[in-house]
């Protein structure tokens, strides 16, 4: 498979993400489908979690593995698990300090000395009411960027897979991989828009947080297909491990607050199921 080819199919995998962002648009969804669609992006985000995971403690293993055959040294591994530790940091505490510095800070509006008119009183009530609904959806907002952020991560990760079979001239691997991911980033979508409850996101929004959650398959791929290395593998499947854990969190403190619970759990279900089955076929063409 040429570098073009990879880069064109890498990029159709990455787009697959749209498919399921423009549903956030509508305006058909009520308190108890806005907290299934969540909670399902919980599951999705939660089987991402167990997969990046599982992958950088593959390469961490196969290093002690390696030293203790004598074939790497202890500086190798030791690296390699600071790594593992720094982007795992980052992908929470620095995702954390990121959304902190994105939300708004709505200045608190002062009292009128006196309170002699209740006209100003009703004004000073109806400019706090929209000063918290503006910051209620820029949280919300924010958070949404926050849940693509980490899928990107992910995403950059599987782009890399893409790369590295198409350059060993794996193509049917390649292919199953490419058809997987696609499949995996439409449910992803979901993911970015569960998040937001009843804040109806703008085109533009949606437009960037389809690049921010599917760009990185196309640079993967890019990566991938250029460069080989473990370290940087490693390295976004930390912080795609640390950021996922952190905005599941997030998702679910929000949720909680709007009831719904077996609802809830029950879609957290199926979406971990589903994520768990579309990662199959990936797993039958051996990737």
């Amino acid at each position: 498979m040429s570098f073009s080819e990879t880069v064109l199919l890498g990029a159709l995998a990455g787009f697959t993400i749209y498919l399921g962002l423009p549903l956030a648009r509508m305006r058909l969804l009520g308190s108890r489908a806005r907290v299934g669609l969540a909670m399902f992006a919980v599951g999705v985000l939660a089987f991402l979690f167990v997969d990046v995971m599982s992958h950088g403690g593959e390469i961490l293993e196969h290093a002690v593995q390696r030293l203790h055959a004598g074939s790497v040294g202890f500086g190798h591994v030791l690296l390699l698990g600071l790594l593992l530790a720094a982007g795992f940091a980052a992908g929470t505490v620095g995702l954390a300090a990121v959304e902190r510095r994105m939300r708004a800070r709505p200045g608190a509006v002062p009292p009128m000395a006196g309170g002699s008119s209740a006209a100003a009183v009703t004004v000073e009530e109806a400019e706090a009411l929209v000063s918290s609904a503006e910051a209620a959806r820029a949280r919300a907002l924010s958070t949404g960027l926050a849940v693509a952020a980490a899928i990107g991560v992910h995403n950059f990760a599987e782009g890399l897979a893409i790369g590295v079979s198409a350059k060993a001239g794996e193509l049917s691997l390649a292919t199953v991989l490419i058809v997987g991911f696609a499949l995996h980033n439409a449910t992803e979508g979901f993911g970015i828009i569960g998040p937001l409850g009843d804040v109806r996101p703008s085109w533009r929004w949606l437009g960037i947080a389809g690049v921010i959650g599917g760009g990185p398959v196309f640079l993967g791929s890019i990566v991938g297909y250029n460069v080989t290395s473990q370290p940087l593998e490693l390295g976004f499947y930390a912080l795609a491990g640390g950021a996922i854990l952190y905005v599941i969190g997030e998702i679910w403190q929000a949720m909680r607050r709007h009831g719904h619970r077996e609802l809830g759990l029950a879609l957290l279900t199926v979406g971990f199921l589903l994520a768990v089955a579309t990662d199959m076929l990936v797993a039958y063409g051996g990737g």
